[in-house]
């Protein structure tokens, strides 16, 4: 039996309470995902880790928009296709006028999630980007115990014009750019695994959206969602509560950590 750990964004900006966009109770999913990997150390034929990673001037940071007045919209701002056309919120670099105005629209059809301004988070080279200490330390041991195992790293998010919360690719297509497509060189590596076990954050956007693409094109039952260590961003609790409910119905396996291979 082939199992492999699929963690997403367990970082500091998110995992650490000083983080910019700390998810409340993901540094004791991180201890529990530390917990059950000792526990479990042969049982994982392979690890992959995914990173959010950001610059700073970025379609879904506050820099990246102005109101009337000029001013930068306050992080959590939820920025709708009619506040752009009507003119409410506009890029505050001029040449990504007509772009926004698509985006927007373009988000709106997925019927997903509208534009939500985050505080800057993952910025690249920041502590923000970096594994959360404990787990980095516990992915580190893992390498170790085994002389030429190695954990597959995939960064995600680096492209300014468009949202990345799916591993597998990003919330609006970028033509110029090959890595907002789909990643699937990611999914050809996973799905040699009997059991993919998933873990990290938040539940409620990266998690959700990765697991949804991979059902495009891998079956449900090959998935296992650990349901204590992945939790929601504040605010968004019912998207994870919903996604949970939607997955368990099409025969994804959901269980805690405790349980896998107890």
């Amino acid at each position: 039996m082939i199992n492999t750990l699929l963690i997403i964004d367990p970082q500091n900006d998110f995992c650490d309470p000083k983080g910019s966009l700390y998810v409340p109770g993901a540094d004791g999913d991180c201890m529990r995902l530390s917990l059950m990997l000792s526990r479990l150390d042969a049982q994982f034929n392979s690890i992959h880790v995914t990173m959010d990673t950001h610059h700073l001037f970025h379609i879904a940071h506050p820099i990246f928009w102005v109101d009337r007045q000029g001013k930068h919209p306050d992080p959590f701002t939820v920025i709708t296709s009619e506040m752009v056309s009507s003119g409410e919120y506009a890029p505050s670099v001029s040449q990504y006028r007509n772009y926004a105005v698509e985006y927007v629209h373009t988000l709106d059809r997925t019927g997903k999630y509208n534009l939500c301004v985050w505080p800057p988070h993952c910025l690249i080279g920041s502590w923000g980007h970096e594994i959360y200490g404990p787990l980095s330390d516990m992915l580190r041991k893992w390498e170790g115990n085994v002389p030429g195992r190695v954990v597959d790293y995939t960064y995600k998010g680096s492209n300014v014009r468009t949202e990345h919360y799916s591993a597998i690719r990003a919330e609006v297509t970028d033509a110029s750019d090959p890595g907002s497509r789909t990643n699937f060189a990611l999914i050809e590596r996973l799905k040699t695994a009997d059991n993919i076990v998933i873990a990290g954050e938040a539940l409620s956007h990266c998690v959700a959206n990765t697991i949804r693409d991979l059902l495009t094109c891998i079956p449900a039952e090959k998935l296992i969602v650990l349901t204590d260590v992945s939790s929601n961003v504040p605010g968004f609790d019912q998207y994870g509560e919903t996604f949970l409910r939607e997955v368990e119905n099409i025969g994804v396996r959901l269980m805690t950590s405790d349980e896998f291979l107890c």
